[in-house]
Parts: C-alpha cells; sequence; structure tokens
C-alpha cells in the first residue's frame, strides 16, 4: 500500500459528524495521535502526564483489538516510552521517522551528529530571536513552540522558512502553536501505510483520530483505504469525515468504543462528543 505525499484537497464542512462505534465482530486497527487527541496540551511539552486511567484505557483497546493499535505522534519513541510506560503497541515517533512495529523491530531514519547539531543550532538562534518561543530538541528533528507567546507564530513561520535553504534534506512541519524542522521524505501516512501492511494491522479497517496539520496525512491515508477518519478539535479545512470536539470527548469516546468492542454498541449515536 502506498500513502499519498501529502493531502492534495480538503473539505471545510460547516459540520462533521460524531465518528461511529464498532460492532462486536468489527475488526478495527486504530492510529491515535497523542496531544491534542490523547492528551490535552500543556504550554511545554515536558508539562503532560498521562493519568493511569488513560493508560488502562489503552492497555484495554490493545488487547481486545488483538495488538491492533498504535500511537502515531510528533514526540519520539523514548518520550513516548516515557509517557506511557514503555507499553507493547506499536508506536511511530516523530511523525513516523522512527517505527517500532508490534513484534518490537524498530525502523528508523539515521542522521548524523554533526547535521543534528547543525539544526539545532539554527533553530536556537531563531528562538534565541523570538521571546517566549521554546526550543524542543527531539534527535533528528527540532521543534519550535510558540504556545506561551502566540503573536510570534507567524514571524516564526518565515524565519524557519528562511532557513530552509541552508537545510537541504530537512523541511518545515507547521502544526498547533509549534513549527518544526524535521528530515524530508516522511509523515504520519506513511508511516500508518507502513504498519497496516503488516500484522496484526494488515487487513482489519483502519480507524485514524488526530488534531493537528500533521495528522492529515494520517486522515488521506486511512481514506483511501475507506476507514474512518476522526478530527478532535474544529481545526477546518480538513479531510477527516468525523470529529470530536476536544481530547476529553476523545477519551470518552475510545471508553464506548471499548465497550462496543467488547459487550455490541446498543446504538451508533453519539452522546460523548456530538458534533464539533
Amino acid at each position: 500500500m502506498t500513502a499519498p505525499s501529502a493531502p492534495a484537497a480538503m473539505s471545510a464542512p460547516l459540520s462533521l459528524p460524531a465518528p461511529p462505534l464498532p460492532g462486536v465482530d468489527d475488526h478495527w486497527a486504530m492510529f491515535l495521535d497523542v496531544d491534542g487527541t490523547l492528551l490535552d496540551f500543556a504550554n511545554r511539552p515536558d508539562e503532560v502526564c498521562v493519568e493511569s486511567r488513560l493508560r488502562e484505557l489503552i492497555e484495554d483497546l490493545y488487547g481486545t483489538l488483538d495488538g491492533a493499535l498504535a500511537l502515531v505522534s510528533g514526540r519520539s519513541l523514548d518520550d513516548l516510552d516515557d509517557l506511557f510506560g514503555h507499553p507493547p503497541w506499536a508506536m511511530a515517533g516523530l511523525h513516523g521517522l522512527e517505527v517500532r512495529d508490534a513484534d518490537g523491530r524498530y525502523r528508523g531514519v539515521h542522521i548524523g551528529t554533526a547535521r543534528r547539531s547543525l539544526v539545532r543550532d539554527i533553530a536556537s538562534n531563531i528562538a534565541a530571536s523570538l521571546p517566549g518561543v521554546l526550543v524542543e530538541d527531539k534527535g533528528m528533528a527540532v521543534a519550535l513552540h510558540c504556545r506561551t507567546s502566540p503573536q510570534q507564530c507567524e514571524m516564526l513561520r518565515k524565519r524557519v522558512e528562511a532557513v530552509l535553504p541552508s537545510l537541504a534534506g530537512y523541511e518545515m512541519q507547521a502544526g498547533n502553536m509549534v513549527v518544526e524542522l524535521k528530515p524530508e521524505g516522511m509523515d504520519k501516512g506513511r508511516a500508518v501505510a507502513s504498519l497496516l501492511e503488516r500484522f496484526p494491522f494488515h487487513g482489519r479497517l483502519p480507524v485514524y483520530v488526530g488534531d493537528d496539520l500533521t495528522d492529515e496525512h494520517g486522515f488521506a491515508t486511512v481514506n483511501l483505504e475507506c476507514g474512518l477518519s476522526v478530527r478532535v478539535g474544529n481545526r477546518e479545512p480538513s479531510l477527516a469525515h468525523y470529529s470530536l470536539p476536544e481530547p476529553a470527548a476523545a477519551r470518552a469516546w475510545l471508553y464506548r468504543v471499548l465497550h462496543a468492542l467488547k459487550h455490541g454498541a446498543l446504538s451508533h449515536a453519539h452522546s460523548s462528543g456530538g458534533n464539533a
């Protein structure tokens, strides 16, 4: 299966329906973004935490889906391990630049130390010129956050665009109050497509839940497979076919998904989120 290189056209409906629930015999494969989807945003990436109740929910979904669950995040795999306690499920980190398959095998891009240092230094210089902008060193990628200084977002984007010609092989990835410098050629959609080719995801109906621009590639991939694309929040335009208004509603819907997979859905009407 080949993922689209980028979302080509997005629709901007006035409202999207809440996602359906599975039937007890449905075979879903779930791909879940983390920040802004499972977790509420914090001013700093290191200020978030995963409550035990959420970890138990993901563990139950993982078991009920026979392992066909993956986290797909802009965070590194090390960061995801720290947050979720080194879980057994598959994970794609850094927007797919590194993947740990369901069998534990690691697949990733190698970027040399000198190259990483150059990108980190350039990002640090940009942040130093924009008060309130925070540098997050992800290893092979660097994120510049402006959540505490949203007035800097436009200038931040322009500064990053200006340095791209000096960073061959890197690209800019914009997100919610963040701009990243990351190696080009990989995105969340490609990561999901690669997982769908492997056990235990292959042959199942893909369900992707995410909130940000980076998740549009994931939506595009599951849409090609006639799966369920679920946007969290009200960002438009989007390729998503369904929506939940906020992470709390996404978590509530996941509890209902778990119950439906175990016991069957009483109804495909949705009280947990409603339309966004």
